[in-house]
């Protein structure tokens, strides 16, 4: 809309320049102005009547003629002037013939008697003629500005704010806002249009909400099962244990201790598996509740013993101090982080510890492979396994490491994964 009035102030412009050039030109040159005809007609009809009452020139009327006019005698003398005003200005056949006014002799009886002079060159009619063409042009110039200036606001009114309402509603749109309906105006020219894009609004916001009813379902539906799962697989886990210990007392049959032991730890992965993806489900749904509390620290050591079933942590000295932790969801962090590094190093685990500012930092620390610099930043991503992990015969899900990230964060925590000698887990805990 800006360069359309942009472009009404040019064309006016250039109209004004127009209508001025057309002045000057008009009435630069008055030397080449014609007598006007009618002019010629009134001095021959004056020189007529001059004539045929020579002497006496009363007979003519003065208001008859349109145009002042001098009849002279043979010497020069007024002998009538229809403007008693102009008296005083002296008039000669001479200055008739500079000044380019038309004159037309007397003759009386074969003889020059006087003339008669017509004290208009034609400049006054051109004049006005040129002032009235001025005056046109201008009055159509204006109604021509103002009928751009209307049909201007009416285009805005009518067909550039509507379409720009448009473009900023498919933003919102395409922003994920469906919430807020199309605005639309009376006559609108967009009317159907508009209506069109407002009713797609409406029929995406509802299948987003199917959409989301639906994925909540599915998550619910997998909490309910993972929950559902845990019963039997706890009952397999018992019952391989129960097995094991009789075969144990009762026959050195090895093999079927060995077999008895891989049903448990078999069981224990899938339980491990099923508690991940309970945890995972429960934050997708927004219910992964985490309650802080003021706990010693030597809470950790306890935590480390319960999970490390290998025997492969050694733990450096710990700072007594407070921290402040939900005690059970740490465990599932240490708990993820210690069967991660069984799964992939299955080397000797160091744990070590050190105040710094608000935090305790206790650092997890395998000496296994590690992970390629690369992939660092994605190993806390959900379902995320690195190339390696694909590659190796190791089961997992890619929760572990997600759901210890998550939980540390619900702590007012940080974990940071990097590699120092094989892969390191730095777990910043708050202190209370």
């Amino acid at each position: 809309m800006r360069n359309y009035y942009k472009l009404l102030v040019s064309i006016l412009v250039i109209y004004i320049l127009a209508v001025g050039l057309f002045v000057f030109i008009s009435g630069r040159d008055m030397s080449k102005l014609q007598v006007n005809e009618d002019n010629v007609l009134i001095l021959n009809d004056i020189a007529k009547k001059a004539e045929e009452n020579w002497p006496d020139l009363s007979s003519i009327e003065s208001s008859k003629y349109a145009v002042d006019y001098v009849i002279l005698d043979q010497n020069g003398n007024v002998l009538k002037d229809s403007n008693s005003a102009s008296g005083d200005i002296r008039i000669s056949v001479e200055e008739a013939v500079k000044n380019r006014y038309p004159y037309a002799y007397i003759i009386v009886n074969n003889n020059v008697t006087g003339s008669v002079i017509l004290k208009d060159n034609g400049s006054s009619a051109i004049n006005s003629m040129r002032l009235a063409t001025t005056i046109g042009f201008a009055v159509t110039g204006l109604i021509l500005a103002v009928g751009a200036v209307i049909y201007g606001i009416y285009i805005k009114k009518n067909i550039i704010d509507p379409f720009r309402k448009m473009e900023q509603f498919a933003g919102k749109v395409a922003e994920g806002n469906l919430d807020e309906p199309l605005m639309i105006e009376k006559n609108n020219m967009f009317g159907s249009f508009s209506e069109s894009f407002d009713i797609m609004r409406e029929e995406l916001s509802a299948s987003k909400q199917r959409e989301i009813a639906l994925q909540k379902k599915e998550r619910e539906t997998v909490a309910s099962l993972s929950h559902d799962l845990k019963t039997p697989v706890t009952g397999i886990k018992l019952t391989a244990e129960l097995l094991k210990a009789k075969e144990e007392m009762k026959s050195d049959d090895s093999d079927i201790v060995d077999k008895l032991d891989n049903i448990y730890k078999k069981a224990d992965e899938i339980d491990v598996l099923i508690t991940d993806l309970f945890a995972s489900t429960l934050e997708d749904l927004g219910e992964f509740k985490v309650s802080c509390v003021d706990e010693p620290s030597s809470v950790l050591s306890d935590i480390l013993k319960k999970y490390d079933d290998k025997g492969l942590v050694v733990e450096d000295k710990r700072p007594d101090v407070i921290i402040s932790i939900d005690s059970k969801r740490m465990g599932q962090v240490v708990g993820n982080i210690i069967n991660n590094s069984y799964k992939y190093a299955d080397t000797r685990i160091d744990v070590h510890y050190e105040i710094v500012d608000d935090f305790l930092e206790m650092r997890i620390k395998d000496y296994g492979p590690g992970v390629p610099e690369d992939e660092l930043a994605h190993v806390t991503n959900k379902f995320y396994r690195g190339k390696k992990q694909e590659e190796s015969k190791a089961e997992g899900s890619g929760l572990g490491l997600y759901i210890a990230n998550i939980l540390m964060q619900k702590m007012n925590g940080e974990m940071i994964p990097s590699n120092d000698g094989g892969f390191k887990i730095t777990l910043l805990i708050p202190l209370s």
